[in-house]
């Protein structure tokens, strides 16, 4: 089975985070975005010094994805730090969106 993750990076230039999910390895999904990979539309263009801040390993995509999609929902940095800094948060969501 093929590693899924979700991982969060930040850029001091813009004072901000960015939260993407990815099957490669989260190195070489940073280095796509720094090498402006992904389209000028992408987020992540708007800035070259992002760096990894936070990742989380799931199951498969769709938990992934699943992960993914509540952090953004949440709209906050304090809960992207939150999830850095307390490690039983990032259990409960690997739990409450395990595939069963």
């Amino acid at each position: 089975m093929e590693s899924s993750f979700v991982y969060i990076l930040y850029s001091r230039r813009l004072d901000r985070y960015y939260t993407g999910v990815t099957t490669l390895s989260v190195v070489e999904r940073i280095e796509n975005h720094i090498e402006k990979k992904y389209g000028k539309l992408n987020f992540t263009q708007k800035a070259d010094d992002w760096e990894l801040y936070h990742s989380i390993k799931c199951e498969d995509f769709a938990q992934a994805r699943r992960i993914e999609m509540h952090i953004k929902k949440m709209k906050s940095k304090i809960y992207l730090q939150n999830l850095k800094s307390f490690p039983e948060m990032v259990d409960k969501l690997l739990a409450k969106y395990r595939n069963n």
